[in-house]
């Protein structure tokens, strides 16, 4: 992660240097490198839809927006949700007769599970001058393909579970990861503010993943299974471009 730090921040620099040409967004297509910050609340389908209930995820990345209006990205996302539809099953070998898990103490272990993940994309996009109100603005369309991972998190409340804490607790999140392909249709706006400038629209994910782990205790063998994960929702992201911006024009009589 370091490493994508220090390379994030040199293309930042280097892009961020080359962008000299005076500019005003209002008035023409501009060149600009544009970090953004994301927001989404996706809902599930296919395999997913199995073990997982909605979730959502927030991110970041960095856009490059030519005058032409193509746009090449790199983001990363951290993807959270609270429904495990599968739970029982998952921790079946160490539920008692009355569904509870008994911890250290001999009293019912406090825990919760939740679902995590992540994804990284590399995708490629133009900006359309359809429902434009400026050149650099108007229909968004991308595309690309990345790696997304997920898995099921156990919290147990002061570890009191050894039997699901530490490394055992492994043996039951289910991580799997591989292959993202993933598209999205919405709206851009990049106007004459360094401040509102944002975009909007429908993401999905299509995802094709298999078991990180060498061994799951619930199904007591290692998880062979090929998975098709896929993803559908609602995403907004606000930008801050960098370009050097045009100076005013002040006419004396």
């Amino acid at each position: 992660m370091r490493y994508l730090l220090i390379l994030f921040a040199t293309l930042f620099m280097g892009v961020a240097g080359s962008l000299q040409a005076q500019t005003n967004p209002g008035d023409s297509a501009v060149r600009a490198f544009i970090p953004n910050f994301t927001f989404a609340y996706q809902f599930p389908g296919k395999d997913m839809a199995v073990d997982f209930g909605s979730n959502a995820a927030i991110g970041g990345g960095f856009f490059y927006k030519s005058k032409s209006n193509l746009l090449l990205s790199l983001d990363f996302n951290y993807l959270f949700g609270g429904t495990i539809k599968n739970e029982k099953q998952i921790l079946s070998m160490v539920l008692n007769s009355d569904g509870y898990i008994i911890d250290g103490n001999g009293t019912y272990a406090l825990y919760t599970v939740y679902e995590r993940g992540f994804t990284f994309n590399f995708r490629v996009g133009k900006v359309l001058n359809l429902l434009s109100i400026n050149p650099n603005s108007g229909v968004m369309i991308m595309g690309g393909a990345g790696y997304l991972t997920h898995f099921v998190k156990i919290d147990n409340q002061h570890q009191t579970a050894p039997q699901i804490s530490g490394d055992y607790a492994l043996g039951y999140d289910h991580m799997r990861g591989g292959l993202a392909l993933n598209q999205f249709i919405g709206y851009y706006f990049l106007g004459n503010s360094r401040i509102l400038n944002f975009y909007a629209g429908f993401e999905f994910y299509q995802a094709f993943t298999r078991s990180t782990r060498d061994y799951s205790f619930d199904l007591m063998q290692k998880d062979t299974k090929k998975y098709t994960d896929l993803f559908y929702g609602f995403k907004i992201g606000w930008m801050i471009p960098v370009y050097k911006r045009a100076p005013r024009k002040f006419y004396y009589y």
